[in-house]
């Protein structure tokens, strides 16, 4: 069937999913694969949600880049509200001077921060340049216990890792495997600056995969949220896992592709995340406040 270039439909139902939209643009791309991107609009709340959080990386640059993520992150807010936001690494560049906390922080976050979003960050590489991030753990509007930790919300336990070079990894994985395992939260998320799996410049960490992911399969963690990478990228699930990149918070680099690879994008944008009882939906949203991506990460036992 021959597509027009711009098609708007209306929908008079939710999806199979609940996830209720006002518009649909479907565009017929030159390689004959459809995109779809949808107007982010105002959803009904869905009594089975459990929680709605976001996540953004790369970020701290005062740049116009991060201010043009940010003002969507308070257009989805304003419509989805959410009280959560996952701060994956490289809050301050370059050095990580806590001087620079009004400029590439609490100016560019100033309306979500005035209605009551909590950032929970971890430290990235260019966050230890100065004084190994020690003034950014002591900062209150990072909300950091530690250099890793964790911490839950409702049905959902976080696990928030130091994965840099100096890191203190005997005791850190220790820790980790010991809060894995005492956990009885269904949804466990962890999240760290420093990607396990990616396309990008860095590419995939064979130390990490070696060191994480026989922990994620042992123990259930259905999704890992990281930056570094300067562009967005989800994955499909590897032994049960769901590899999430949004390090497009302030700038982008070029993607390519795996075998493994769900969706990837050279863009401006950050993640989205809706957590029910039985899955995660996630959307990819950018600066142009629609959504480009959308995944599901399901349920499973550890």
């Amino acid at each position: 069937m021959k597509l027009k270039r711009r098609q708007f439909l209306f929908l008079s139902s939710l999806s199979a999913f609940g996830i209720g939209f006002l518009g649909v643009i479907s565009r017929y791309a030159s390689n004959n694969t459809d995109e779809l991107e949808t107007a982010i609009a105002a959803t009904p709340t869905k009594k089975d949600l459990l929680l709605r959080f976001v996540s953004v990386a790369d970020t701290g640059t005062g740049a116009g880049g991060q201010y043009a993520v940010a003002r969507a992150m308070a257009n989805y807010h304003s419509k989805n509200p959410y009280k959560l936001v996952v701060l994956a690494g490289d809050n301050i560049y370059n050095n990580g001077e806590i001087e620079k906390i009004g400029a590439v922080f609490e100016r560019p976050y100033a309306s979500l921060l005035k209605r009551g979003v909590k950032f929970q960050a971890v430290l990235g590489n260019h966050d230890i340049r100065t004084a190994n991030g020690d003034l950014q753990l002591k900062y209150v509007g990072f909300n950091m216990k530690g250099r890793y930790y964790t911490f839950r919300q409702d049905k959902v336990q976080f696990f928030a890792l130091d994965t840099n070079g100096n890191a203190d990894w005997k005791n850190q994985l220790i820790w980790l495997e010991k809060e894995l395992s005492r956990s009885n939260a269904p949804w466990k998320i962890v999240f760290g600056h420093h990607p396990i799996y990616a396309s990008g410049a860095y590419g995939s960490n064979p130390q990490f995969i070696k060191n994480f992911t026989p922990l994620f399969q042992k123990y259930g963690v259905q999704l890992y949220i990281n930056g570094h990478e300067h562009h967005y990228e989800r994955t499909r699930s590897i032994n049960g896992t769901t590899y999430l990149i949004c390090g497009g918070g302030a700038g982008t680099r070029p993607v390519g592709k795996n075998e493994w690879t769900e969706y990837s994008a050279e863009r401006l944008s950050f993640a989205a995340y809706e957590v029910y009882p039985d899955r995660i939906e996630i959307s990819g949203i950018g600066t142009d406040r629609r959504v480009f991506d959308r995944g599901i990460v399901p349920l499973r036992a550890a």
